[in-house]
C-alpha cells in the first residue's frame, strides 16, 4: 500500500508541504549513492525520488545528464538501484520512495515484472519522464496490477483535457512542471499559472500536487507552497553537490590512486559531502512550512 497519503496526511496536520529531493543511485557509485540519499533522509526530506541511469534521458538537462553518465561508468544497473532501495527501505520503513526512470527499461523488461520487482524492492511510485499520458494506459495498468502508484507529469500550460487525463490517471501524487524545458537547467522555475492548474488537477480528484523542474532555493519552494502546490521537488540543486566531490570519492575510489591515505581522503570527502546535503535539505524542508 502507498506510503504517500499517510505522509500527506501528517503534513497536513503541521501546517507544512513536502520536500522531495531527487538524486541518481549509483552516482559517482552505489556505496556512495546510498550515503547520499541517507544524508537528505538525515536533513528532513519527507520522501524521496530516485533516478536510474539510462543511456539516453531526453527529459533530463546537462546537469542530471552527468550523474546518468556517471552512474553508468560505475557499472549501476537497475537492479543494483533495485539493491539499494531494498536497503533503504529496510532502514526506513515509512518513507514514501518513488523512482524516476524511462520508458525503454520496463518496456524492454515486460511490464508486469519491471512494476513487480519495484514492488518488492518496496518502490511507492514510478515516474516515466517520456511517457506521455496519451500512451500511459498499459504502463498505468501494470503499476495497480503491482500496486505501485503510476505517476505523470502536468505539463506547463497543458490543455485543459491534458490536466483531466493526468489528473485522472495519477496515483500518489501529480508531478506538476514549473516550466517548459528539461530537468538540471540553470533557468529559474516559475509558479505562473500553477494556481489554476492546481485548482484544474484538483476538481478532477488528483493526487496532491508536487511541483517540479527548477526547484533550486528555499525560495522557490516557499513559492511553490504559496501557489498551491502540496510540496516541491529539486534535482538539479541535490545533484550538482554530488557533483562536487564525485572527482575526489572516485578518484580515492579507484584502483590508480589507491595508495596510502586514499581511504583518508574518501571518507573526508564524503563527511563533506553529507554534511552539505544535510543542510541543503534542512533548508528547503524549513521553506515548506506555512506560518
Amino acid at each position: 500500500m502507498s506510503r504517500y497519503p499517510a505522509m500527506f496526511d501528517v503534513l497536513k496536520e503541521r501546517g507544512e508541504g513536502a520536500f522531495v529531493p531527487f538524486v541518481m543511485v549509483g552516482d559517482p557509485d552505489p556505496t556512495t549513492s546510498e550515503a547520499v540519499i541517507e544524508a537528505l533522509i538525515a536533513g528532513g526530506a519527507d520522501a524521496l525520488e530516485l533516478g536510474v541511469p539510462f543511456t539516453d534521458p531526453v527529459a533530463d538537462g546537462p546537469t542530471i545528464q552527468r550523474a546518468h553518465v556517471r552512474a553508468l561508468a560505475a557499472g549501476t544497473s537497475f537492479h543494483d538501484c533495485l539493491e539499494v532501495v531494498e536497503r533503504v527501505r529496510r532502514r526506513h520503513p515509512q518513507l514514501p520512495i518513488g523512482m524516476l526512470i524511462y520508458g525503454n527499461v520496463p518496456f524492454a523488461m515486460g511490464l508486469e515484472r519491471f512494476y513487480d520487482e519495484c514492488a518488492q524492492a518496496g518502490i511507492d511510485s514510478v515516474l516515466l519522464p517520456d511517457v506521455p499520458i496519451r500512451e500511459s494506459a498499459a504502463f498505468s495498468q501494470a503499476a495497480e496490477a503491482a500496486s505501485v502508484d503510476a505517476v505523470y507529469i502536468a505539463p506547463p500550460s497543458a490543455a485543459a483535457e491534458t490536466l483531466d487525463a493526468v489528473a485522472a490517471a495519477s496515483r500518489g501524487y501529480v508531478y506538476a512542471v514549473s516550466r517548459v524545458g528539461v530537468t538540471g537547467t540553470e533557468r529559474a522555475s516559475s509558479v505562473e499559472g500553477l494556481a489554476e492548474s492546481v485548482e484544474r488537477l484538483r476538481a478532477d480528484a488528483a493526487a496532491p500536487v508536487m511541483l517540479g523542474f527548477g526547484i533550486s532555493t528555499p525560495e522557490q519552494v516557499s513559492e511553490a507552497i504559496t501557489a498551491g502546490a502540496d510540496g516541491a521537488i529539486s534535482g538539479s540543486a541535490t545533484v550538482k553537490i554530488v557533483e562536487r566531490y564525485a572527482p575526489e570519492i572516485v578518484a580515492a575510489t579507484s584502483e590508480e590512486h589507491g595508495g596510502p591515505g586514499s581511504e583518508e581522503r574518501r571518507h573526508y570527502a564524503l563527511g563533506a559531502l553529507r554534511s552539505e546535503l544535510v543542510a541543503f535539505t534542512a533548508a528547503m524542508k524549513e521553506a515548506t512550512r506555512r506560518y
